[in-house]
């Protein structure tokens, strides 16, 4: 079974309970190889219309809590791309807290979600082995355009190995940004928190800073911030425009 989004990049083929296949194909990648670049390398993606107007959608819904405003030139939603995208979310970043840029990203994907849609999601996926691994299936094709290309492998949870974990090959928002700050602050924590407390269904985020790659655990339990070893990731030195490489840490993460 194929689930089709943009038909320009073909994804790996996901196994699914019962030994169905299902592989999906987005908008994406524009590398010959057809992968991502290699680190220190920007890699080119091609979107289509379905990745702007989720871009443009998200965008819009952070603007009203950043610190200035943009042009408003190619306002239409299938105009933006992924670097005004970004942009969006740095500026929220400026002058906020770490729980405060935590905070913004909650009241947008709320605001995104029709009214009792974390209820819903609760009843329809309580937090089992089915709906992790379901939940897993679905970020492949859904969060393409936001993270890059990604596969469901296998993961051991609570002891038990289940097909609910993704692979990100090279984060997209990560290496866009350069910012350790943003993929802790705007991705990573308010993401595992949505999924725990307002979804029901335990995620946690394991980035990897060195190739920036990042693997997703759908059902397990996140560590206390203080106890991940996020908390003591220094800035990207050669990447980002607000490193601080007189820290230990990023400065955003304290």
């Amino acid at each position: 079974m194929e689930l089709l989004c943009m038909p320009t990049a073909k994804l790996p083929v996901t196994k699914w309970r019962g030994g169905r296949s299902y592989s999906f194909r987005c908008a994406g990648i524009a590398e010959p190889a057809g992968v991502p670049a290699p680190m220190g390398q920007k890699t080119q993606y091609k979107d289509g219309l379905f990745e702007k107007l989720f871009m443009s959608l998200f965008a819009r819904k952070m603007e009203k809590f950043a610190t200035s405003e943009v042009s408003k030139k190619n306002n239409a939603l299938w105009d933006m791309d992924y670097e005004r995208f970004v942009d969006v979310s740095k500026r929220v970043m400026i002058g906020r807290s770490r729980k405060q840029q935590q905070e913004v990203v909650r009241e947008v994907l709320l605001s995104m979600l029709p009214p009792g849609a974390p209820a819903q999601f609760r009843k329809l996926f309580p937090p089992t082995r089915w709906a992790a691994e379901f939940n897993a299936a679905l970020t492949v094709p859904f969060f393409h355009w936001l993270v890059g290309p990604s596969e469901v492998i296998e993961v051991e949870v609570n002891g038990v190995k289940q097909r609910s974990g993704v692979q990100i090959k090279k984060c997209r928002y990560l290496e866009n940004s350069g910012c350790v700050g943003m993929c802790v602050n705007m991705c990573k924590l308010p993401t595992q928190d949505f999924f725990t407390n307002e979804f029901g269904l335990p995620l946690t985020m394991n980035p990897n800073f060195e190739d920036m790659s990042c693997e997703m655990v759908y059902g397990q339990v996140p560590p206390l911030f203080e106890e991940d070893a996020v908390s003591k990731q220094p800035c990207y030195a050669d990447m980002c425009s607000v490193a601080n490489t007189s820290s230990p840490v990023c400065p955003k993460l304290q």
